[in-house]
C-alpha cells in the first residue's frame, strides 16, 4: 500500500522532486532560497534554482515544503537528518 505524501507524514516519504524554500538559517545566505530538490544525502538537501545547483546542510535549516494537492509543511531540518532511506522506515 503506497501512502500518500501529506503534512503529518512527510518526514517519513521521499522529498526529491518537491519545491521548497529555505525559511531559516544558521546561514544568512541561503535563507530565502527556494528551488526544487534534486538530491539528498545524509546531511544535506540539493536545491536546483533558476540560476545554479545548491548544497544545504539540513541541520542548520528550516524548510518549507510544497506538497502538490496538499499545501505546505514547515519542517526543522533536524527533523530531516540521516540518512534518506533510514529515515523512510521510520514509524
Amino acid at each position: 500500500m503506497i501512502m500518500k505524501r501529506t503534512p503529518e507524514n512527510l518526514v517519513r516519504h521521499e522529498i526529491v522532486g518537491l519545491d521548497v524554500v529555505v525559511t531559516a538559517s544558521l546561514n544568512p545566505s541561503v535563507k530565502g532560497l527556494g528551488g526544487r530538490v534534486i538530491d539528498e544525502t545524509r546531511n544535506t538537501i540539493t536545491i536546483e534554482t533558476d540560476k545554479k545547483v545548491r548544497k544545504i546542510i539540513k541541520e542548520e535549516c528550516a524548510f518549507s515544503f510544497s506538497i502538490p494537492g496538499s499545501g505546505t509543511v514547515e519542517i526543522d531540518g533536524k527533523e530531516l537528518a540521516g540518512r534518506p532511506e533510514d529515515r523512510i522506515k521510520k514509524r
